[in-house]
């Protein structure tokens, strides 16, 4: 199976969730959110997820961390579809984000941000080895190029076995929250 139908089976299984299962398991995304190390953290990016599409529902652990970890500074992407770049800016709270023409939660003013010391990663599945398979546009690949940052994904399911037709620019993971704990991919 190649990475275009990889995505496609991993979107309409995301898809096929009843909301209670997708529920539990975002809970227990935020179980194992709370279990990292966020002692020599001093900004984390963390994505905003898109409803429509079932991604893991990132709101809670930013709750939790504002609540616990208040030192920690939140920031959060804004896509430029047409240089296919992100930039990062300070979670300005929820009251101030919009939904961009593809249905992406963004800050509507914000103040631009430091780089990151942890990203949390969406992704559609990833593989035993670290690899992600995002949406095909390169978005997370061009920003985490050359990032000295932990980088951990979310994902809802467990790893694939292999992710086919890895690209050179594809960047690895360096852990991966599932419902199920946290895999490890350790060295590189």
């Amino acid at each position: 199976m190649n990475r275009a139908e990889q995505r496609k089976m991993a979107l309409a299984q995301r898809l096929a969730l009843s909301e209670e299962i997708y529920a539990e398991m975002c809970e227990n995304l935020l179980a194992g959110f709370k279990t990292l190390n966020f002692e020599e953290i001093d900004t984390l990016h963390i994505f905003l997820p898109i409803v429509a599409k079932k991604e893991p529902d990132t709101y809670p652990m930013i709750d939790w961390l504002l609540s616990v970890h208040p030192e920690v500074q939140i920031v959060v992407p804004r896509a430029d579809f047409n240089t296919s770049l992100m930039s990062q800016h300070v979670y300005p709270g929820r009251e101030n984000l919009v939904l961009n023409a593809y249905g992406i939660p963004e800050p509507a003013n914000a103040a631009c941000a430091a780089q990151p010391d942890m990203v949390m990663v969406p992704l559609l599945a990833f593989d035993r080895r670290g690899y992600r398979l995002g949406y095909g546009k390169g978005f997370y690949d061009r920003f985490l190029a050359g990032l000295n940052a932990q980088k951990i994904g979310l994902s809802l399911f467990p790893a694939l076995d292999e992710i086919k037709d890895v690209h050179l620019n594809d960047i690895r993971l360096d852990r991966c929250i599932t419902p199920g704990g946290i895999v490890d991919f350790g060295d590189k």
